[in-house]
Protein backbone atom coordinates (compact mmCIF):
# COMPACT_ATOMS: atom_id res chain seq x y z
CA UNK A 1 0.00 0.00 0.00
CA UNK A 2 1.37 3.39 -1.00
CA UNK A 3 1.89 5.51 2.11
CA UNK A 4 1.74 9.31 1.78
CA UNK A 5 3.04 11.20 4.83
CA UNK A 6 2.00 14.87 4.89
CA UNK A 7 4.56 16.70 7.01
CA UNK A 8 4.15 19.94 8.90
CA UNK A 9 5.93 22.87 7.30
CA UNK A 10 8.96 23.90 9.33
CA UNK A 11 9.64 27.23 7.66
CA UNK A 12 8.55 30.38 9.47
CA UNK A 13 5.48 32.09 7.96
CA UNK A 14 4.42 29.01 6.05
CA UNK A 15 0.78 28.09 6.65
CA UNK A 16 0.03 26.37 3.33
CA UNK A 17 -0.63 22.70 2.69
CA UNK A 18 -0.66 20.69 -0.53
CA UNK A 19 -3.69 18.51 0.12
CA UNK A 20 -7.06 19.28 1.72
CA UNK A 21 -9.14 16.95 3.93
CA UNK A 22 -11.36 16.30 0.91
CA UNK A 23 -8.28 15.26 -1.01
CA UNK A 24 -7.17 12.96 1.78
CA UNK A 25 -10.59 11.31 1.77
CA UNK A 26 -10.26 10.68 -1.97
CA UNK A 27 -6.75 9.25 -1.58
CA UNK A 28 -7.86 6.84 1.14
CA UNK A 29 -10.85 5.79 -0.97
CA UNK A 30 -8.40 5.02 -3.78
CA UNK A 31 -6.45 2.66 -1.53
CA UNK A 32 -3.61 4.88 -0.25
CA UNK A 33 -2.55 5.10 3.36
CA UNK A 34 -2.32 8.73 4.48
CA UNK A 35 -0.62 10.14 7.56
CA UNK A 36 -0.91 13.85 8.38
CA UNK A 37 1.29 15.52 10.95
CA UNK A 38 -0.15 17.91 13.47
CA UNK A 39 0.85 21.53 12.83
CA UNK A 40 0.68 24.72 14.83
CA UNK A 41 0.64 26.82 11.65
CA UNK A 42 -1.31 24.99 8.91
CA UNK A 43 -4.25 27.03 7.63
CA UNK A 44 -6.49 23.94 7.65
CA UNK A 45 -6.95 22.39 11.09
CA UNK A 46 -6.01 18.82 11.92
CA UNK A 47 -9.55 17.81 12.82
CA UNK A 48 -10.60 17.99 9.18
CA UNK A 49 -7.89 15.49 8.28
CA UNK A 50 -8.80 13.25 11.19
CA UNK A 51 -12.44 13.24 10.09
CA UNK A 52 -11.32 12.35 6.56
CA UNK A 53 -9.69 9.18 7.88
CA UNK A 54 -6.03 10.16 7.99
CA UNK A 55 -3.68 8.77 10.59
CA UNK A 56 -2.38 11.62 12.75
CA UNK A 57 1.30 11.92 13.70
CA UNK A 58 3.17 14.42 15.89
CA UNK A 59 4.49 17.58 14.30
CA UNK A 60 7.85 17.16 12.57
CA UNK A 61 8.00 13.41 13.17
CA UNK A 62 8.60 12.58 9.51
CA UNK A 63 12.29 11.59 9.99
CA UNK A 64 10.99 8.56 11.93
CA UNK A 65 8.36 7.64 9.34
CA UNK A 66 8.54 4.15 7.82
CA UNK A 67 11.19 3.94 5.15
CA UNK A 68 8.68 3.29 2.37
CA UNK A 69 6.59 6.37 3.20
CA UNK A 70 6.60 9.21 0.66
CA UNK A 71 7.09 12.46 2.56
CA UNK A 72 4.99 15.30 1.15
CA UNK A 73 5.58 18.95 1.99
CA UNK A 74 5.90 22.24 0.19
CA UNK A 75 8.86 24.32 1.27
CA UNK A 76 12.41 23.45 2.23
CA UNK A 77 13.55 21.19 5.03
CA UNK A 78 15.73 22.41 7.91
CA UNK A 79 19.31 22.76 6.68
CA UNK A 80 20.82 20.47 9.31
CA UNK A 81 22.88 18.31 6.97
CA UNK A 82 21.23 15.04 7.98
CA UNK A 83 21.01 12.32 5.31
CA UNK A 84 17.58 11.96 3.71
CA UNK A 85 16.47 8.36 3.41
CA UNK A 86 12.89 8.89 2.23
CA UNK A 87 11.40 9.86 -1.08
CA UNK A 88 10.28 13.49 -0.77
CA UNK A 89 7.72 15.50 -2.72
CA UNK A 90 8.43 19.24 -2.30
CA UNK A 91 9.84 22.35 -3.90
CA UNK A 92 13.55 21.61 -3.63
CA UNK A 93 15.04 24.62 -5.46
CA UNK A 94 17.98 22.38 -6.28
CA UNK A 95 18.25 22.21 -10.05
CA UNK A 96 19.53 25.67 -11.04
CA UNK A 97 22.93 25.71 -9.42
CA UNK A 98 21.77 27.14 -6.10
CA UNK A 99 24.35 26.46 -3.34
CA UNK A 100 21.68 25.36 -0.86
CA UNK A 101 20.22 23.08 -3.52
CA UNK A 102 23.53 21.30 -4.02
CA UNK A 103 23.71 20.64 -0.29
CA UNK A 104 20.19 19.22 -0.40
CA UNK A 105 21.10 16.86 -3.23
CA UNK A 106 24.11 15.64 -1.28
CA UNK A 107 21.83 14.82 1.64
CA UNK A 108 19.68 12.67 -0.64
CA UNK A 109 22.74 10.90 -1.96
CA UNK A 110 23.98 10.26 1.58
CA UNK A 111 20.64 8.85 2.76
CA UNK A 112 19.56 7.00 -0.36
CA UNK A 113 16.34 8.98 -0.74
CA UNK A 114 15.02 10.85 -3.77
CA UNK A 115 13.44 14.18 -4.65
CA UNK A 116 10.25 14.53 -6.68
CA UNK A 117 10.40 18.27 -7.20
CA UNK A 118 6.99 19.89 -7.54
CA UNK A 119 8.41 22.56 -9.82
CA UNK A 120 9.37 19.80 -12.29
CA UNK A 121 6.20 17.75 -12.03
CA UNK A 122 5.15 18.06 -15.66
CA UNK A 123 2.83 16.58 -18.24
CA UNK A 124 4.07 15.03 -21.48
CA UNK A 125 4.15 18.46 -23.13
CA UNK A 126 6.43 19.81 -20.39
CA UNK A 127 3.79 21.98 -18.76
CA UNK A 128 3.65 21.96 -14.97
CA UNK A 129 0.64 20.09 -13.64
CA UNK A 130 0.26 22.10 -10.42
CA UNK A 131 1.55 25.49 -9.38
CA UNK A 132 0.96 28.29 -6.89
CA UNK A 133 1.73 30.77 -9.64
CA UNK A 134 -1.53 32.69 -9.79
CA UNK A 135 -1.52 33.56 -6.09
CA UNK A 136 2.23 34.22 -6.14
CA UNK A 137 1.61 36.80 -8.85
CA UNK A 138 -1.38 38.24 -7.03
CA UNK A 139 0.41 38.63 -3.70
CA UNK A 140 3.68 39.70 -5.32
CA UNK A 141 1.95 42.54 -7.13
CA UNK A 142 0.27 43.60 -3.92
CA UNK A 143 3.47 43.78 -1.89
CA UNK A 144 5.38 45.52 -4.68
CA UNK A 145 2.69 48.19 -4.90
CA UNK A 146 2.81 48.58 -1.12
CA UNK A 147 6.57 49.13 -1.48
CA UNK A 148 5.98 51.71 -4.21
CA UNK A 149 3.43 53.55 -2.05
CA UNK A 150 5.79 53.56 0.94
CA UNK A 151 8.62 54.83 -1.24
CA UNK A 152 6.48 57.72 -2.47
CA UNK A 153 5.97 58.72 1.15
CA UNK A 154 9.70 58.61 1.85
CA UNK A 155 9.95 55.18 3.46
CA UNK A 156 10.44 51.47 2.92
CA UNK A 157 7.70 48.88 2.84
CA UNK A 158 6.49 47.91 6.31
CA UNK A 159 6.45 44.25 7.36
CA UNK A 160 3.64 42.15 5.92
CA UNK A 161 1.69 39.23 7.31
CA UNK A 162 -1.09 36.86 6.29
CA UNK A 163 -4.20 38.49 4.85
CA UNK A 164 -7.54 36.85 5.66
CA UNK A 165 -8.45 36.85 1.99
CA UNK A 166 -7.91 38.40 -1.42
CA UNK A 167 -10.46 41.18 -0.87
CA UNK A 168 -8.65 42.33 2.25
CA UNK A 169 -5.36 42.37 0.35
CA UNK A 170 -6.87 44.47 -2.43
CA UNK A 171 -8.24 46.93 0.13
CA UNK A 172 -4.82 47.30 1.78
CA UNK A 173 -3.16 48.13 -1.54
CA UNK A 174 -5.90 50.54 -2.59
CA UNK A 175 -5.67 52.41 0.70
CA UNK A 176 -1.86 52.63 0.47
CA UNK A 177 -1.87 53.95 -3.09
CA UNK A 178 -4.58 56.47 -2.24
CA UNK A 179 -2.59 57.69 0.77
CA UNK A 180 0.57 58.04 -1.34
CA UNK A 181 -1.19 60.32 -3.81
CA UNK A 182 -0.03 61.34 -7.25
CA UNK A 183 -2.19 58.94 -9.21
CA UNK A 184 -1.57 55.32 -10.08
CA UNK A 185 1.74 54.08 -11.53
CA UNK A 186 1.98 52.15 -14.79
CA UNK A 187 3.23 48.57 -14.64
CA UNK A 188 4.92 46.24 -17.11
CA UNK A 189 4.37 42.52 -16.61
CA UNK A 190 6.70 40.12 -18.44
CA UNK A 191 5.21 36.65 -18.54
CA UNK A 192 1.72 38.09 -18.69
CA UNK A 193 0.12 35.02 -20.27
CA UNK A 194 1.28 32.61 -17.57
CA UNK A 195 -0.24 31.86 -14.18
CA UNK A 196 2.07 34.24 -12.32
CA UNK A 197 1.63 37.08 -14.78
CA UNK A 198 -2.14 36.63 -14.81
CA UNK A 199 -2.29 36.90 -11.04
CA UNK A 200 -0.08 40.01 -11.00
CA UNK A 201 -2.13 41.64 -13.74
CA UNK A 202 -5.43 40.85 -12.03
CA UNK A 203 -4.34 42.44 -8.75
CA UNK A 204 -3.07 45.54 -10.56
CA UNK A 205 -6.31 46.04 -12.43
CA UNK A 206 -8.39 45.61 -9.29
CA UNK A 207 -6.52 48.47 -7.62
CA UNK A 208 -6.54 50.73 -10.67
CA UNK A 209 -3.00 50.20 -11.97
CA UNK A 210 -2.65 50.18 -15.77
CA UNK A 211 -0.80 47.10 -17.04
CA UNK A 212 1.32 46.55 -20.14
CA UNK A 213 1.44 42.80 -20.68
CA UNK A 214 4.39 41.17 -22.42
CA UNK A 215 5.09 37.53 -23.11
CA UNK A 216 7.28 35.49 -25.44
CA UNK A 217 6.50 37.47 -28.59
CA UNK A 218 7.64 40.76 -27.06
CA UNK A 219 10.85 39.35 -25.58
CA UNK A 220 11.92 37.06 -28.44
CA UNK A 221 14.50 39.55 -29.77
CA UNK A 222 16.57 38.98 -26.61
CA UNK A 223 16.97 42.58 -25.49
CA UNK A 224 17.87 45.12 -24.43
CA UNK A 225 14.48 46.17 -23.09
CA UNK A 226 14.41 49.94 -22.49
CA UNK A 227 10.62 49.76 -22.06
CA UNK A 228 11.13 48.19 -18.63
CA UNK A 229 12.76 51.40 -17.44
CA UNK A 230 9.92 53.50 -18.84
CA UNK A 231 7.36 52.06 -16.41
CA UNK A 232 7.22 52.89 -12.71
CA UNK A 233 6.64 49.24 -11.81
CA UNK A 234 8.11 46.09 -13.36
CA UNK A 235 7.00 42.55 -12.58
CA UNK A 236 9.21 39.65 -13.61
CA UNK A 237 7.01 36.58 -13.89
CA UNK A 238 9.43 34.42 -15.92
CA UNK A 239 11.25 31.55 -14.25
CA UNK A 240 15.00 31.69 -14.71
CA UNK A 241 16.40 29.12 -17.12
CA UNK A 242 19.23 28.92 -19.65
CA UNK A 243 18.56 31.40 -22.40
CA UNK A 244 16.38 33.76 -20.38
CA UNK A 245 17.26 37.31 -21.48
CA UNK A 246 18.26 39.98 -19.00
CA UNK A 247 15.34 42.35 -18.43
CA UNK A 248 17.00 44.61 -15.83
CA UNK A 249 20.82 44.85 -16.15
CA UNK A 250 22.94 45.91 -13.21
CA UNK A 251 23.50 49.30 -14.87
CA UNK A 252 19.78 50.09 -14.67
CA UNK A 253 19.98 51.06 -11.01
CA UNK A 254 22.19 54.07 -11.71
CA UNK A 255 20.92 55.00 -15.16
CA UNK A 256 18.05 57.23 -16.25
CA UNK A 257 14.70 55.57 -15.56
CA UNK A 258 11.12 56.03 -14.46
CA UNK A 259 11.31 52.61 -12.83
CA UNK A 260 10.87 52.81 -9.07
CA UNK A 261 9.90 49.31 -7.93
CA UNK A 262 10.56 45.79 -9.19
CA UNK A 263 8.52 42.79 -8.20
CA UNK A 264 10.76 39.83 -8.99
CA UNK A 265 7.99 37.34 -8.39
CA UNK A 266 9.95 34.50 -9.98
CA UNK A 267 12.56 35.33 -7.35
CA UNK A 268 15.71 33.43 -8.19
CA UNK A 269 18.61 35.83 -7.47
CA UNK A 270 21.04 32.97 -6.76
CA UNK A 271 20.67 31.61 -10.28
CA UNK A 272 23.12 32.56 -13.00
CA UNK A 273 20.09 32.84 -15.28
CA UNK A 274 18.24 35.48 -13.25
CA UNK A 275 16.89 38.20 -15.57
CA UNK A 276 17.00 40.87 -12.84
CA UNK A 277 20.60 41.82 -12.08
CA UNK A 278 20.22 44.76 -9.69
CA UNK A 279 19.95 42.67 -6.50
CA UNK A 280 21.49 39.55 -5.02
CA UNK A 281 19.30 38.26 -2.20
CA UNK A 282 15.69 37.51 -1.41
CA UNK A 283 13.55 39.69 0.79
CA UNK A 284 11.14 38.48 3.46
CA UNK A 285 7.97 39.34 5.34
CA UNK A 286 9.80 41.49 7.89
CA UNK A 287 11.67 43.47 5.22
CA UNK A 288 9.66 43.03 2.01
CA UNK A 289 11.61 45.53 -0.10
CA UNK A 290 15.32 45.97 -0.69
CA UNK A 291 16.50 49.50 -1.58
CA UNK A 292 19.10 48.97 -4.30
CA UNK A 293 19.60 52.63 -5.21
CA UNK A 294 18.85 55.78 -3.27
CA UNK A 295 18.35 58.59 -5.77
CA UNK A 296 16.17 58.17 -7.61
CA UNK A 297 15.03 55.31 -5.38
CA UNK A 298 14.70 51.77 -6.68
CA UNK A 299 13.22 49.02 -4.53
CA UNK A 300 13.07 45.29 -5.22
CA UNK A 301 10.44 42.96 -3.77
CA UNK A 302 11.69 39.35 -3.92
CA UNK A 303 9.81 37.30 -1.33
CA UNK A 304 10.08 33.60 -2.14
CA UNK A 305 6.93 32.35 -0.39
CA UNK A 306 4.40 34.89 -1.63
CA UNK A 307 1.38 32.55 -1.85
CA UNK A 308 1.69 32.04 1.91
CA UNK A 309 0.32 35.56 2.35
CA UNK A 310 -3.01 34.13 1.13
CA UNK A 311 -2.68 30.61 2.51
CA UNK A 312 -6.25 29.39 2.21
CA UNK A 313 -6.88 30.46 -1.40
CA UNK A 314 -3.47 29.28 -2.54
CA UNK A 315 -3.67 25.93 -0.70
CA UNK A 316 -7.12 25.07 -2.02
CA UNK A 317 -6.18 26.04 -5.58
CA UNK A 318 -2.90 24.10 -5.58
CA UNK A 319 -4.40 21.04 -3.88
CA UNK A 320 -7.15 20.83 -6.49
CA UNK A 321 -4.57 20.89 -9.28
CA UNK A 322 -2.32 18.29 -7.65
CA UNK A 323 -4.87 15.77 -6.37
CA UNK A 324 -5.38 13.89 -9.68
CA UNK A 325 -1.64 13.23 -9.75
CA UNK A 326 -1.40 12.22 -6.09
CA UNK A 327 -4.02 9.61 -6.93
CA UNK A 328 -1.50 8.06 -9.37
CA UNK A 329 1.24 7.68 -6.74
CA UNK A 330 0.94 3.87 -6.69
CA UNK A 331 2.48 4.02 -10.21
CA UNK A 332 5.44 6.05 -9.01
CA UNK A 333 7.68 5.00 -11.89
CA UNK A 334 5.29 6.23 -14.59
CA UNK A 335 3.61 9.41 -15.76
CA UNK A 336 4.37 12.68 -14.00
CA UNK A 337 6.22 10.89 -11.19
CA UNK A 338 8.40 8.93 -13.57
CA UNK A 339 9.32 12.13 -15.38
CA UNK A 340 10.10 13.82 -12.04
CA UNK A 341 12.35 10.92 -11.07
CA UNK A 342 14.19 11.15 -14.39
CA UNK A 343 14.66 14.88 -13.89
CA UNK A 344 16.10 14.29 -10.43
CA UNK A 345 18.53 11.67 -11.74
CA UNK A 346 19.67 13.94 -14.56
CA UNK A 347 20.26 16.98 -12.38
CA UNK A 348 21.92 14.87 -9.70
CA UNK A 349 24.60 13.94 -12.21
CA UNK A 350 24.95 17.49 -13.51
CA UNK A 351 24.92 19.41 -10.22
CA UNK A 352 27.20 17.05 -8.33
CA UNK A 353 29.55 16.18 -11.20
Amino acid sequence: MTHLWVRAEQRQNEDRVGVTPEGVKALIAAGLRVTVEESRARVIGIEGYRAAGAEIAPENSWPEAPGDAIIFGLKELPEDGTPLRHRHIMFGHAFKGQPAGQLLLKRFVAGGGALYDLEYLVAEDGRRVAAFGYWAGYAGAAVTLLAYAAQKQGGLCAPVSVWPGAAAMEASVTDALDAAGGGRPKALVIGALGRVGTGASDLCRKVGVEVTGWDMAETAHGGPFPEVLEHEIFFNCILAHPGTPVFVPASAATGARRLRAIGDIACDPDSDFSPVKVYDRVTDWQAPALRVHEEPPLDVMAIDNLPSLLPRESSEDFAAQLLPHLLTLPALDAGVWGRAAATYDRYLKEELA
